[in-house]
């Protein structure tokens, strides 16, 4: 039986994000195939994350890609693209923890082109006079992420219905984002 690589992956992003902990017996539990199977595919813990590594950033990528994250308002470029990151939210919010402790000196050249691309809005949206210019392009870009992770954890644990998940993110960080008339 040919084990499907993508299933794979998914189920260990959708236990790993509610048990970071868990062990590669209970990834491959939930992946319904073998320890075996799965070490077959992935040697080790390691190679399972970077795997998982790779496809975030083929989604994060894919996500400013759908959002056209250049294109018109910023303001409503950061509401595309928040509902674009929405099916991979899961993946993210653990990928943004695991990240924390693993990458260590040196960060994935994919990540960076990611973080340049949301600085980048965030940027022309300051440019544009939409957004305050007294928080960073990078600081903003944090808080997204941030509060990309929060919102998936909080739909995933039932605290917030996963409807709300876009229209949260983005009255937050956009209430805090968005350049206000001087009195």
């Amino acid at each position: 039986m040919a084990v499907d690589r993508d299933h794979v992956l998914r189920a260990a992003a959708a236990l790993l994000t509610r048990k970071s902990t868990a062990t590669m017996d209970e990834v491959a539990k939930a992946a319904g195939i073998s320890r075996a199977t799965l070490h077959r595919h992935f040697a080790g813990r390691d190679a399972l994350v970077r795997a998982l590594e790779s496809l975030g950033i083929a989604e994060c990528e894919s996500a400013l890609d759908t959002a056209r994250a250049d294109e018109g308002p910023a303001a409503d470029a950061v509401r595309r693209l928040v509902r674009a990151f929405e099916p991979s939210a899961a993946l993210l919010a653990f990928l943004y923890t695991e990240n924390q402790l693993f990458e260590g000196e040196q960060q994935n050249a994919g990540w960076t082109r990611i973080d340049e691309r949301i600085s980048a809005l965030f940027r022309r949206g300051q440019e544009s006079g939409e957004f305050r210019i007294d928080l960073t392009p990078a600081w903003l870009t944090e808080a997204l992420y941030g509060l990309l992770a929060s919102g998936a954890w909080a739909v995933l644990e039932g605290r917030v219905a996963a409807k709300d998940f876009t229209f949260m993110i983005t009255e937050l960080l956009l209430g805090g984002a968005l350049r206000r008339e001087e009195s």
